[in-house]
């Protein structure tokens, strides 16, 4: 069976955020997908990664750049949307401000999903997101493609989407350990080894003492 993943990029990095350790940011998205399928039956062919990088924060947009070299080192696919300033208002003291909000991520991931399944090169769909305005593509694709799965992957310590829920196969709960064991290097090397393509930013290195699951010692 043909598996494909197609990641909420903003809703996944601010439920690690919310976790507060900044080395799981650092995190292998394909690594992460192959831990969550069944590989002995599961054949992972694309991950899709959306997400938009912020102009106004040179330090913040550097981080995101270095980010995505990484991904894009293992197959992933990054598509990228754009932000907006927006004004916001508060009713109760009047005032007002400009906000960036994030534009495209949404339609990119929908796109991708319907897009994939109309051109059978997938049959099983994981969408990796807790935002309930996905409900009417996961809606879409059951009506048009009934032969196909899907499952809603919550990110960590995040609730599935109750809307999503409804026409989902199944569901799956991104937790700590599956982000913890699944972080890039400190370098990310080409495949022939030859060069770093993207470096672990200071901000992510792990806390004094931390050892990947991969080298505990078995208890």
């Amino acid at each position: 069976m043909r598996a494909a993943f197609y990641i909420d990029g903003f809703n996944l990095y601010h439920a690690i955020d919310d976790i507060g350790e900044a080395h799981l940011k650092w995190l292998n998205i394909k690594g992460l997908a192959e831990t969550l399928i069944p590989m002995q039956s599961e054949t992972l062919v694309r991950i899709v990664y959306c997400t938009a990088v912020r102009s106004d924060n040179v330090d913040k947009m550097t981080r995101q750049r270095g980010y995505l070299k990484a991904l894009k080192s293992v197959g992933v696919e990054c598509l990228l949307g754009h932000f907006a300033t927006e004004n916001r208002s508060c009713h109760q003291c009047r005032s007002t401000w400009s906000a960036p909000v994030e534009k495209q991520g949404d339609i990119n991931l929908a796109i991708s999903l319907i897009d994939d399944a109309h051109s059978d090169v997938i049959d099983h769909a994981y969408l990796v997101t807790s935002d309930g305005d996905q409900a009417a593509t996961v809606g879409l694709f059951k009506q048009s493609f009934p032969r196909k799965k899907i499952t809603t992957v919550s990110p960590p310590r995040r609730s599935h989407s109750k809307m999503i829920l409804k026409n989902a196969d199944a569901k799956i709960a991104i937790n700590y350990g599956h982000i913890e064991s699944n972080l890039f290097p400190r370098a990310v090397m080409t495949a022939d080894q030859s060069a770093v393509l993207a470096m672990r930013p200071k901000e992510y290195d792990p806390p004094a003492g931390w050892v990947s699951p991969d080298q505990r010692p078995s208890q």
